[in-house]
């Protein structure tokens, strides 16, 4: 029998097995998976979308860009299927477009706020915050100090991507931020999720770093797409943080052990500890989440047929 979600369960499990990473790159492959399968649907096209979209959803409940791109691109409009289809691909396409030209947004808006000669700490590997370190790199004499962010050691995606940019580059394991924090005069991260108190969800790590930057009064930076900020916490839930398998962190021969292995992917950072947020349309506090949630985004209370998000306590 021809599974016709075929298709959309192998994007699903390039998301799931992080062959796609990184929140700006999960909504634009989201975005082209939902537009792609589209295109193939003759009948049922409000269900099979609906079911093509859960699938989606179910890979990183952390990566509120996912549920952004799906619930702009479903949020089409027609009578008919054919209407349906051209309004939901003329819906992907510019969802497409706007993750492409957020970045660039970002970049030269943050780029602005740092000065020549200093020294930024980057954390992960998130393509708006290398957009901000590249476009200062182009015309300021710049360092840059990037985590590996273990387990997954995006930080060496990082430093390669910076080396090129012919930047200097020097990455640092993740327990050496304190050490290093005193040669730092920035702090730039991305964001997987910003909630709508102005808090950071972003890869583990993070609000430790954040301690350290608060701790020798450097400024903290956020860039985060709009795309990223969290509608679903404006209707009461709250951010699931998702925990890997162990294996990302020991063998099989420990495990056997008995050994405990906890491994979550993403931590959160109180709006307390951040400067600035970076996005397309300016840099703004972390108390305009609700602004940017209310006015920017499109966005519907879900449903109950949505996928339900398991609590987890932010500040």
């Amino acid at each position: 029998m021809v599974d016709e979600f075929e298709f959309v369960r192998e994007s699903a499990r390039k998301i799931i097995d992080m062959e796609v990473r990184g929140a700006g790159r999960i909504a634009k492959f989201t975005a082209e998976v939902l537009k792609r399968f589209a295109e193939s649907v003759e009948d049922d096209f409000d269900e099979k979308m609906r079911i093509a979209s859960r699938i989606l959803l179910e890979t990183r409940p952390t990566a509120v860009s996912l549920y952004n791109a799906v619930n702009y691109v479903m949020n089409y409009s027609g009578e008919t299927t054919q209407e349906k289809k051209e309004d939901l691909i003329k819906r992907a396409n510019k969802f497409v477009e706007w993750v492409e030209t957020a970045k660039k947004e970002i970049g030269k808006i943050g780029a602005k706020r740092i000065r020549d000669g200093s020294t930024i700490l980057t954390h992960c590997n998130s393509s708006a915050a290398l957009s901000i370190i590249k476009e200062a790199g182009r015309d300021k004499d710049i360092r840059v100090f990037a985590t590996e962010s273990r387990p997954r050691y995006q930080g060496h995606l990082t430093v390669r991507e910076l080396a090129e940019e012919g930047l200097d580059v020097t990455l640092i394991v993740d327990s050496a931020v304190r050490y290093f924090i005193r040669e730092v005069d920035y702090v730039v991260v991305g964001a997987d999720a910003i909630t709508v108190n102005g808090a950071l969800v972003n890869k583990i790590g993070t609000s430790q770093i954040a301690l350290c930057a608060n701790e020798a009064r450097i400024p903290f930076i956020v860039a985060a797409e709009t795309y990223k900020f969290s509608p679903k916490t404006l209707s009461g839930e709250v951010v699931v943080i998702e925990e890997r398998s162990p294996t990302e962190v020991v063998g099989e021969d420990m495990l056997n052990l008995g050994i405990k292995v906890r491994n979550p992917a993403f931590d959160i950072t109180p709006r307390r500890y951040i400067d600035l947020i970076v996005t397309e349309i300016g840099a703004i506090p972390p108390e305009m989440a609700y602004v940017v949630i209310r006015d920017r985004l499109e966005y519907h209370t879900p449903s109950k047929d949505e996928l339900s998000l398991s609590p987890h306590h932010y500040e």
